[in-house]
């Protein structure tokens, strides 16, 4: 599903409302639906010191159901799926909107969106390391002796899977959704086939046990919070994909295949646990008989590579937001479709992740020690959510502040409660997720924040257009010399003359028969429609502005929609055209406004942002490029 053409629900047939569906069950929740691989697991090692009582299993279950009901059911399935940006979800998409009627907070809603953001990445680092080796490591039961090739493999997979990155993945993506979808069937077969060994836990339905168990275990009850919540990691793709697929396609998969699946495999493995306690080691793959360990160890790692490509993805797709939206520089962005806009690849976002991931498993070596970080980066990341859809439905929903904090504070506790469950695991690992966000945090607030401060230092020497115009035009011995063809000036404010035209006629003392003053601007939504596009201002005989309009979601190929624009009747040759750009040489100033290793940081990510030229694809035989030297 392309990013720029997210469906119209209004217009959905049957089929393709059913493929949508399939497709949504494979991007979608992918992430989750590989966490029965280790989350029981995990939560039972809290409390398996002294031996695993019965009570223990059912509240344990109990809790992983509830878990998924408030989280992911009431949350995300019923309620944020509704708080759309123009049909787009996910953090920045919620940000953008926001900052349209942000009141005197501006700065902690982005500070908190771009927190948000960071420990989505982090968790993208994280998730394709944990998902990849849980399932590898069910070779270990299939041969004892391949354990010592465990790590080794996941790396091998790893690598490949960042290795076909660059060759795009349309071609196996329509794969996605049946493998997942087969996936889930067989992890219900699985959980069907046990729940017979001890039908006590169908207790699990009782929330009681789950609220018991946590007044009862004190301490240990909230260590095992962090393993439970291991159950829900990939919920926030429910929200960052909305646009992708529409609300009805992710709801219907969720209620019909995702959710059931889900909670019968979990009374599987506890009905497992409570008729054979030797097989809380490996609850999940114990569940299988010995002939079907190889093809279950082979789907599972389909799955968790399905998973793991549906995070790098989005992480590829967070990052072209956060360009677009002033909070990364330019960064190299190549399409790997023809006829997909939304199949994009960022060469350096990939191998950053691709370094992070196998750090990761050479690290931590299994999903046991590697688990105890995961749950850090994704409850950080739903608390901010949460806040931010606290700002959402009072500020476009109109809620008053006694309904907002009814509906949303007992989720916000919630997840406070989970959060604080998982800080327990900081040294642990826990610090892992954390180092990796605030590093995130600070590269895009540093941008963000250099940028403002470039931009105001820069307005108070710019001419005033109106001003620079008049006076070009009058006729004078001192006129600069008319060439013929166009000349077109990128500038990031409309009002002033750009730098890069006035030094072209500082130094070459010329003037085109046709300049266009141009601004790519990107607005707080994700498309915008093409009658929507241009704003076009003729200024004077020689003169004329252009505005380009683009959503946060879409590329920015300038040449593209100026060909197209010439149908409104500006005129211009592109082959007699030339595009003239002001690159700019940035030095440190000590009283900037910023720290000097922020300035340092901030002239890194100048000297490392890709070329104006390249990144709004313009003609490169047709681009000049005239320098300056600005103080930040």
């Amino acid at each position: 599903m392309s990013e720029e053409s997210h469906p119209n629900e209004s217009q959905t047939t049957p089929k393709r409302l059913f493929y949508l569906t399939l497709g949504s069950v494979g991007v979608v929740y992918g992430d989750i639906g590989t966490s029965p691989l280790y989350a029981f697991r995990e939560a039972l090692k809290p409390v398996a010191h002294d031996g695993v009582t019965r009570f223990e299993v059912i509240s344990l279950i109990s809790l992983m159901i509830w878990v998924l009901t408030i989280i992911v059911t009431i949350k995300y399935v019923l309620f944020l799926l509704r708080a759309d940006n123009d049909g787009e979800g996910g953090t920045l998409s919620l940000l953008a909107l926001l900052m349209k009627t942000a009141n005197g907070h501006t700065a902690i809603l982005m500070l908190l969106g771009l927190m948000g953001a960071a420990l989505f990445l982090g968790d993208a680092m994280i998730t394709p390391a944990l998902s990849v080796l849980s399932a590898v490591e069910g070779l270990k039961l299939v041969t004892p002796s391949l354990s010592e090739y465990i790590v080794p493999i996941s790396v091998f997979v790893l690598a490949l899977l960042f290795i076909v990155q660059s060759r795009g993945t349309g071609t196996v993506a329509k794969y996605f959704g049946p493998i997942t979808a087969l996936w889930f069937l067989v992890m219900s077969a699985a959980g069907i086939s046990h729940i017979s060994d001890d039908y006590d836990i169908l207790a699990a339905f009782n929330p009681y046990f789950a609220v018991s168990f946590l007044l009862h275990e004190g301490f240990y009850g909230v260590v095992v919070l962090g393993a439970v919540f291991l159950t829900v990691t990939g919920a926030e793709a429910l929200y960052a994909d909305l646009g992708h697929f529409g609300r009805r396609p992710i709801q219907w998969a969720w209620f019909l295949l995702v959710f059931p699946a889900l909670t019968l495999n979990y009374l599987g493995q506890g009905a497992l646990v409570l008729g054979n306690p030797f097989t809380m080691s490996d609850p999940f793959y114990l569940m299988y008989p010995k002939w079907a360990l190889p093809p279950v160890v082979i789907l599972a790692t389909a799955a968790t590579i399905i998973a793991s490509q549906a995070v790098i993805t989005g992480a590829f797709s967070m990052v072209r937001q956060s360009i677009n939206l002033g909070f990364l520089p330019r960064m190299k962005i190549l399409f790997t479709s023809e006829t997909n806009t939304g199949q994009i690849f960022v060469p350096s976002v990939n191998a950053l992740l691709f370094i992070g991931v196998i750090f990761l498993v050479l690290s931590f070596k299994t999903s046991d020690a590697l688990a105890t970080a995961y749950g850090i980066s994704v409850t950080g990341a739903m608390v901010v959510t949460s806040i931010m859809a606290f700002e959402f439905v009072r500020a476009r929903w109109s809620w008053s502040l006694p309904v907002a904090v009814i509906a949303l504070a007992p989720l916000v506790v919630l997840e406070l409660i989970f959060l604080g469950a998982n800080l327990l695991k900081f040294h642990d690992g826990g610090y892992i997720p954390i180092m990796i966000a605030t590093a995130f945090t600070v590269v895009m607030w540093t941008w963000r924040r250099g940028t403002t401060i470039l931009m105001e230092k820069t307005r108070h020497t710019d001419i005033p257009l109106a001003s620079f115009v008049s006076s070009i035009e009058r006729k004078s011995e001192h006129s600069p010399a008319q060439v013929p063809g166009t000349a077109i000036f990128l500038t990031s404010d409309p009002e002033s003359a750009p730098a890069a035209l006035l030094h072209n006629l500082k130094h070459n003392h010329v003037l085109h028969d046709r300049n266009v003053i141009l601004t790519i601007r990107t607005v707080n939504k994700p498309r915008v429609s093409s009658h929507d596009r241009y704003k076009v201002e003729q200024i004077s005989e020689r003169f004329s502005r252009v505005e380009l309009l683009f959503g946060f979601m879409e590329s920015q190929n300038v040449s593209q929609d100026l060909a197209v624009l010439r149908q409104t009747g500006l005129k211009f040759d592109i082959m007699s055209t030339s595009f003239y750009l002001g690159r700019r040489k940035v030095v440190p100033d000590a009283n900037s406004g910023m720290p000097y290793w922020q300035d340092r940081l901030y002239i890194l990510l100048a000297n490392a942002a890709s070329l104006p030229s390249d990144y709004f694809h313009l003609p490169a035989n047709r681009v000049v490029e005239l320098g300056s030297q600005v103080i930040v």
